[in-house]
């Protein structure tokens, strides 16, 4: 399950969480974003019981997206006790993404 990430649900869903988090930083207007949906969707019902995977549309949430110093989209925000331990910028492939999600939350 992919979760909307809201200012409204930021701490049960990042701040206070046991659970490393995946934050997918998108635009509905950006065709690199909505290429990588389906795949952080395919991941986050893969590891749901490893992980907590979030969505923060930068148009909805921009207060959230500069809160996570946000430039440039699609972003991949990785979260480990509530603290940033990686950030990646761009489409890539769903191996890839599940790569950089081990280096980063599994190191």
């Amino acid at each position: 399950m992919v979760h909307d990430l809201t200012k409204k649900n930021v701490a049960d869903l990042v701040e206070n969480q046991s659970k490393p988090v995946i934050i997918d930083v998108f635009a509905s207007w950006c065709g690199p974003c909505m290429q990588m949906k389906p795949i952080f969707k395919q991941l986050a019902a893969e590891s749901a019981d490893a992980y907590i995977f979030a969505q923060l549309n930068v148009d909805e949430e921009r207060d959230l997206a500069i809160q996570y110093s946000v430039t440039s989209i699609p972003t991949f925000i990785f979260i480990q006790n509530n603290n940033i331990v990686g950030r990646e910028v761009g489409y890539m492939s769903k191996e890839d993404l599940k790569k950089k999600i081990t280096e980063h939350l599994e190191s």
